[in-house]
């Protein structure tokens, strides 16, 4: 299964980055997985810019073509989000909202970070996009709370549960991508 993890902050001095490479290593350490490393930071697209709905797929600009080619190419996705004022990053939206067909039947799960909240609340403002978008949410989010406390010298310092939660959605993941394969293939 070919897993995107996408970093959904793009700040100086983010701890998503170090969150992220610690899902990524867990998710390559399993031999289920492949794993494509989006940083949204890296990728930069800019603001939306296509003329046309996403639903169309008609898409003129090369970084939407790209963009295109690499969410279609993934089997499912993890989230890397943080909370910005009860809500999720906008960088993260725009890179939702570029696209359409694409991510539609494929699993996804979200690790959220933050405060006291772990980033609860900016979670729960995302599923309601990923839903839309025809995403399928697994049951198992990872939510770090005081998330501050975890990351040191640029490494991400998970807890035991912090590594249970993730196996248990990486498990998750692998098996709604066998159950949405029917769907995804009648809508090829």
């Amino acid at each position: 299964m070919k897993l995107m993890v996408i970093v959904g902050s793009v700040r100086p001095g983010r701890v998503g980055l170090p969150i992220a490479q610690w899902v990524h290593q867990r998710a390559a350490s399993s031999d289920r997985f492949s794993v494509d490393f989006v940083d949204l930071a890296e990728l930069a697209l800019p603001f939306m810019d296509e003329p046309a709905h996403p639903a169309r797929r008609a898409y003129t600009k090369p970084h939407t073509i790209a963009w295109s080619e690499r969410v279609d190419a993934a089997d499912g996705f993890i989230l890397v989000s943080p909370e910005y004022n009860h809500s999720y990053s906008p960088v993260l939206k725009n890179a939702l909202d570029y696209l359409a067909q694409e991510w539609k039947h494929k699993p996804v799960s979200i690790v959220s970070y933050g405060g006291v909240s772990a980033g609860t609340r900016g979670a729960a403002a995302l599923e309601q996009v990923l839903t839309t978008l025809g995403l399928v949410k697994t049951g198992a989010n990872v939510e770090i709370n005081f998330v501050a406390q975890h990351v040191r010298d640029g490494q991400f310092h998970p807890e035991d549960k912090h590594d249970s939660i993730l196996h248990t959605a990486l498990n998750q993941m692998h098996d709604l991508h066998e159950a949405l394969s029917p769907l995804r293939a009648l809508a090829a």
